[in-house]
């Protein structure tokens, strides 16, 4: 699809509509908040492993959204995270480290952020494995670079 490009015939028009520059009272930094705050960020770490590191993006993505409430002071969102890896995945060692993790986020967090649900999401990334719009963020550390070895007409989504 094409999108149309409208020209804008009046030079003024550029000089009145634009965003307030610097940071300054009537700046745009200084008066502009997120539109909108969801209630549950979803997440996913294609290619997450099963190793000790496993968990580091979640916990990166966990600060970044705490202190990004505690900016705003705001109650900080459920998080539902996705755990991707192929099948043969020892997403059982995963499982068993949780409650380590819920602790340290218990922790370190001081219980003041919103509940962390974790799941795995076993499969090849090449195919869909999530519903269109499901996802405010996905990480991948070590899975894309094998996207140079598949036929990319075969993973093309409508």
């Amino acid at each position: 699809m094409e999108v149309e490009k409208y020209p804008v015939r009046d030079p003024q028009l550029h000089q009145v509509l634009h965003m307030n520059g610097g940071d300054g009272d009537n700046s745009y930094s200084n008066n502009s908040l997120l539109q909108s705050f969801p209630e549950c960020i979803t997440m996913a770490d294609m290619g997450c492993s099963s190793g000790p590191n496993t968990f580091l993006p979640i916990w990166e993505v966990i600060q970044a959204i705490n202190e990004t409430c505690r900016k705003l002071n705001r109650k900080p969102p459920i998080l539902q995270v996705f755990l991707n890896d192929l099948p043969g995945n020892d997403f059982n060692s995963i499982f068993r480290s949780l409650p380590g993790f819920h602790k340290k986020l218990g922790e370190e967090m001081g219980g003041k952020f919103g509940p962390c649900f974790i799941a795995a999401m076993p499969g090849n990334f090449y195919g869909r494995l999530f519903p269109a719009r499901s996802l405010h963020l996905v990480h991948s550390s070590y899975s894309l670079h094998w996207f140079s070895e598949v036929n990319h007409s075969a993973i093309a989504y409508k």
